[in-house]
């Protein structure tokens, strides 16, 4: 069993010699947030184990905004439906301690109908696994890999909430990227996330300042998309929760500041043989390396960039990160190990992969698995063709297909995608899409800015 991994003998001896006496039981929400409930040991050693195997929860949390509340247009769960129950029932392959709990245990659930008992699809878990099956039987196994980064704030989080999120105090007053003498005026908290992550069972590879002043980046080891899906969920609740028990903030926001650099979510994938033990990327006779899966799959993931965009950028904030000379990619092409493209080419044999530079930290990683997978395949599907590798500043293409500059011009491209209605379904398809569509509504017609106030309130 793997570090900070347990199973169900382990976590009743824990729960018998009094050293765990709670368990997370969550999933993931749209947002990509946790939802769930506190569980006692006992409980879920009596009730859960040995009981009913699941905990019921209110249906509505597959279809509220960032603020809880309830929002119309999706079929799934409405007033006119009552928003009943839904059926959380544990996948004992993600049950693992959390070291900065006390005496506390997590565990990831999948949800089901209550009524039907089947999986529901609009749930971020399944439309990710549903696209694993997919690729399963076309005989590929999807390995991915996350890069996130994050701001670290000496304010605490209440402290932040107090001050309107203005003249916040970041962790550097210097640009970091790279810097030791800075990540040691940090590792007092980063090193504990580090630690604390491994003993959890969520693997990490390093830590670096990154190109802001706060700002982290914490890498984690690759797995299978699921598997890696699970462990960026619960590492970015962790970070949180960490800084919060020391009275430091830390945000995920794509672009917390005009000032600052974006906060990306570099998303590495691969394809390996049905078990996973081959990789199908390198070719030593083919140009540029690429196999022919692999340049399938590179032309399908640039061929649905655009419109699978809102997947990897699902707010309105994220488009601000999207800026020339930014670090965050503005062209869609393709180069060897070059970071002004919006896919970037590297490793070789095994390790040949490609990183999609386009997610932002505010990415829902079993969304933007899923849509990376989705497209992939549809490249694989019909042999798309990449364009030829770019060389140079991709921030000074010309005549090349561009990351979408709003949330608006991402959903267009979303709603107008029959490549994502066809491998989400037409349910899971419209769910997402008014998902996206509720968000840009919210903000359009229900925010004052602190920007319009500045520029509009005395001179208009």
């Amino acid at each position: 069993m793997d570090r900070g991994r347990l199973d169900a003998k382990t976590v009743t001896d824990l729960v018998g010699k009094g050293d765990l006496d709670t368990v997370l039981m969550v999933f993931p929400d749209l947002q990509g947030r946790f939802m769930g409930k506190r569980v006692t040991g006992d409980f879920f050693l009596n009730d859960v184990l040995d009981g009913e195997g699941a905990i019921h929860a209110c249906n509505y949390l597959l279809a509220v905004d960032m603020e809880m509340e309830p929002v119309p247009g999706y079929a799934y769960a409405n007033w006119d439906t009552g928003y009943g129950d839904l059926k959380a029932v544990p996948d004992l392959s993600t049950l693992r301690l959390v070291p900065w709990l006390e005496k506390t245990a997590l565990v990831i659930c999948d949800v089901l109908d209550e009524e039907t008992g089947e999986p529901i699809p609009v749930s971020p878990r399944q439309i990710l696994k549903d696209q694993i099956r997919r690729a399963g039987e076309a005989g590929l196994t999807v390995k991915t890999g996350s890069e996130l980064e994050f701001y670290l704030f000496k304010d605490a989080f209440d402290e932040a909430a107090a001050k309107r999120y203005q003249d916040l105090v970041p962790h550097s007053n210097y640009i970091m990227d790279y810097h030791i003498l800075q990540t040691t005026k940090d590792e007092y908290m980063i090193r504990r996330i580090r630690n604390a992550m491994d003993a959890a069972g969520v693997p990490v590879e390093f830590s670096k300042g990154e190109f802001g002043r706060g700002q982290q980046e914490i890498n984690l080891r690759y797995a299978n998309a699921l598997e890696m899906a699970d462990r960026h969920s619960i590492y970015k609740n962790g970070v949180k929760e960490i800084a919060a028990l020391a009275g430091r903030a830390v945000t995920f926001m794509a672009k917390w500041s005009m000032a600052e650099a974006g906060s990306s979510f570099h998303l590495h994938s691969s394809l390996w043989g049905e078990d996973g033990s081959r990789s199908l990327m390198w070719d030593d006779a083919a140009p540029h390396h690429l196999s022919d899966t692999f340049r399938f799959y590179l032309g399908g993931l640039m061929a649905t960039a655009r419109e699978m965009a809102w997947m990897f950028a699902p707010s309105v904030n994220s488009y601000k990160r999207y800026q020339l000379g930014s670090w965050a990619p503005t062209a869609i092409v393709w180069g060897h190990d070059n970071r002004t493209c919006g896919f970037r080419l590297v490793g070789e044999h095994d390790s040949y992969r490609v990183e999609c530079r386009i997610p932002g930290a505010d990415a829902n990683p079993y969304l933007a698995f899923a849509a990376t997978i989705a497209g992939g395949l549809h490249g694989i599907e019909r042999k798309i063709e990449p364009p030829e590798m770019f060389e140079g500043n991709a921030y000074e293409a010309k005549d090349v297909p561009r990351v979408p500059t709003s949330l608006h011009e991402a959903i267009d491209a979303f709603e107008k995608s029959e490549v994502a209605r066809a491998a989400f379904g037409d349910f899971v398809f419209e769910h997402l899409l008014n998902t996206a569509r509720q968000e840009q509504v919210i903000f359009d017609n229900n925010a004052v800015t602190d920007w319009e106030l500045a520029r509009y309130f005395e001179r208009i």
